[in-house]
């Protein structure tokens, strides 16, 4: 089965249901909204890229997802994470770890510190195994070494016992992604898997991310703030901001015409080939406090097609065509190039 056999046979079955996912953080400032009413659905097979700059949400709600948030200060105060049925807020706190790894695995963006330096890789990747499955230590060891070698990484049986420091940034970023393949899950969430990478390495670790979906038939969330990462392997984008999701589309169509004015703003702030010399667009202002997010649109400080009813009415999520939503009155002016 080819990856789009895979992602229209499961279309109509969510493999993922984020419904209506809300998370506070309690901090000196007050009370700090991170994430307000987040929902989105994630197919086998399929990839979703979850766009926005730092501070909008995305990788907080990928902890609530996983079960990893740190608590205190964040709390999930609404909503429901469904996967593969069952609402994981509603499990207790062993049967959330059952499920972590084992069905649903994420990777972190920094792999330095997400790996232990005082540990050889082959020891944390054979510990899942010995963990999990009840391993012998010499069976997990060979386990390593077949995923390091899945994974693309050079001489893997020689290596299998160096540290995380004895390996270049995107070395450490593939022994990232074996140990989230390690069990097999069905969800796989990388939290900005390329930050720090040079852009060959980049597309060498969204290549290997894309062939293993394509594999293994996963649903995969990629989060970033990059746009140039995704428009290769994403299905479709969710941007989000101030916690909220403000536009949803099939990845082409949402390049090719926005139909949220943040949107637009992102993509016409992304340096092009064809506009060689031109002065570079930049959103003005900067992304609301999230101790006091303004009434209204979030954006509307920031929007050039604001008006009153932005300062005071939060828009919905508007139907904008087939498989799209915006969060924008605005949305028909913007999709038709208005600024």
């Amino acid at each position: 089965m080819t990856n789009e056999d895979a992602r229209s046979a499961g279309a109509g079955t969510a493999l993922l249901d984020v419904r209506d996912l809300r998370v506070e953080f309690r901090t000196r400032d007050g009370v700090a909204k991170a994430v307000n009413g987040v929902s989105y659905r994630v197919a086998p097979g399929q990839t979703l890229a979850v766009l926005g700059e730092s501070g909008s949400g995305k990788s907080v709600t990928a902890q609530a997802v996983m079960g990893i948030l740190d608590s205190p200060p964040g709390r999930v105060t609404g909503g429901e994470v469904v996967f593969q049925g069952r609402d994981l807020l509603t499990l207790r706190k062993d049967e959330r770890r059952r499920v972590r790894g084992a069905k649903m695995a994420m990777i972190f963006q920094d792999a330095l510190s997400a790996l232990n330096p005082v540990l050889s890789v082959g020891a944390q990747l054979g510990e899942m195994f010995q963990v999990h499955e009840g391993m012998s230590r010499k069976d997990a060891r060979g386990r390593a070494v077949e995923l390091m070698e899945r994974v693309g990484i050079p001489a893997a049986r020689e290596r299998v016992g160096d540290y995380p420091h004895q390996f270049s940034g995107g070395m450490r970023q593939r022994i990232m992604i074996a140990m989230a393949l390690a069990l097999g899950p069905d969800l796989i969430i990388a939290d900005e898997p390329t930050t720090a990478l040079d852009v060959t390495v980049q597309a060498q670790v969204m290549d290997l991310l894309a062939e293993l979906q394509r594999e293994l038939t996963m649903g995969l969330i990629l989060i970033t703030h990059d746009l140039g990462v995704v428009a290769d392997v994403a299905d479709t984008i969710a941007v989000m901001y101030a916690g909220r999701i403000v536009e949803t589309a099939p990845v082409h169509q949402l390049y090719r015409a926005p139909a949220h004015p943040y949107t637009r703003g992102l993509l016409d702030s992304v340096p092009r080939l064809d506009q060689k010399g031109r002065r570079l667009y930049a959103i003005k202002g900067m992304p609301p406090s999230l101790t006091a997010i303004p009434p209204g649109c979030p954006f509307h400080p920031r929007c050039p097609l604001a008006q009153d009813i932005c300062r005071t009415d939060p828009p919905p999520l508007y139907e904008a065509g087939p498989g799209r939503a915006s969060a924008c009155h605005f949305w028909k002016e913007t999709l038709h190039g208005a600024r």
